[in-house]
C-alpha cells in the first residue's frame, strides 16, 4: 500500500487488506538520534455522549500534531463522521480515513507517527496502527491503554517498567508503566517499526505523563477542536 490508496469501505475490503499487510516485509525503521526526532501524533475524539460502539454518521475532530525536542511544532485538525461503529480488529473502518486526512494536513517533515490504535497487537497482525502507517508511507507506533488479542503479565509497579505483550510466542508489544502508580499503557509494534524500537521511541518521548506527550498533545488539540475553540484550523503553528 502507498499513499493516495482509498481506504476499504466494508469489513470484507478492510479483512483483505489487513491479510495483505500481514504478509508484506517493508523494511525496518529505527531512530538513528532520539534527540534529533521529529515526532507526530494523531488522536481522533467523538461529540461528548457517545457511548458504547457508537454508529457510522457520529460527529468526529481528528487532531495531528508534530513535536521536536519536547516542543510542540505544528497541529491541523478536521472535521468528519465516522464511517462506522467500532468493530473490534476493524478500527480502520470507523476512523481510518480522518485519521489519513489529519495528517495530510501536516506540512512539517517527520520521522514516526504515534497512533491511538494497535499494530501487531491483532487478529490479522494488522491493527489501524500498521494499516494507517501502510497507506501514508511512515514508520508508525500504537499506544493504547489495553491490548487487543495479546497479553501478559503487568511490569512492576515502578517508573520506566515493562513487560512483554505476546500473541503465542510472539513479541507484538509491551506494557510500558509510565509513571508508578498508574495502569500501565500498551506500546505496539506498528508499520516498519519493531517492539523494541516502538518502546524506545515512547520512553524518549513519554515525558513526566502516563501518555506520551505526542499523544497528549494531539488529544488537546482534538478536545479544542471538539469545544469549538479551533474550528476551521487546519495548518499553521501552536
Amino acid at each position: 500500500m502507498s499513499g493516495g490508496q482509498p481506504w476499504p469501505k466494508t469489513a470484507e475490503e478492510l479483512i483483505d487488506a489487513q491479510q495483505g499487510l500481514d504478509r508484506a516485509d517493508p523494511p525496518l525503521w529505527r531512530p538513528v538520534d532520539l534527540e534529533a526526532l521529529h515526532v507526530a501524533a494523531a488522536w481522533v475524539c467523538f461529540a461528548r455522549g457517545v457511548t458504547g460502539t457508537g454508529s457510522a454518521g457520529d460527529p468526529a475532530w481528528a487532531a495531528a500534531v508534530t513535536m521536536f525536542g519536547g516542543r510542540l511544532t505544528e497541529r491541523a485538525v478536521a472535521y468528519g463522521q465516522a464511517a462506522s461503529g467500532y468493530i473490534p480488529g476493524l478500527l480502520a473502518l470507523r476512523i481510518g480515513p480522518l485519521l489519513g486526512e489529519v495528517v495530510g494536513h501536516l506540512g512539517h517533515r517527520f520521522d514516526v507517527l504515534l497512533v491511538d490504535a494497535t499494530g501487531r497487537d491483532h487478529p490479522r497482525h494488522a491493527g489501524l496502527a500498521v494499516h494507517l502507517g501502510a497507506v501514508l508511507g511512515v514508520p508508525t507506533i500504537g499506544v493504547t491503554h489495553r491490548p487487543l488479542v495479546a497479553s501478559g503479565v503487568w511490569p512492576e509497579d515502578r517508573t520506566g517498567a515493562v513487560a512483554p505483550l505476546l500473541d503465542g510466542q510472539s513479541t507484538v508489544g509491551f506494557w510500558l508503566r509510565s509513571r508508578a502508580g498508574t495502569r500501565p499503557i500498551a506500546v505496539h509494534a506498528g508499520w516498519r517499526t519493531d517492539p523494541s524500537t516502538a518502546l524506545t521511541v515512547v520512553l524518549a518521548g513519554k515525558g513526566q505523563m502516563r501518555t506520551p506527550a505526542p499523544l497528549r498533545q494531539a488529544r488537546r488539540v482534538a478536545r479544542r477542536a471538539r469545544a469549538g475553540r479551533d474550528q476551521g484550523m487546519r495548518l499553521g503553528s501552536p
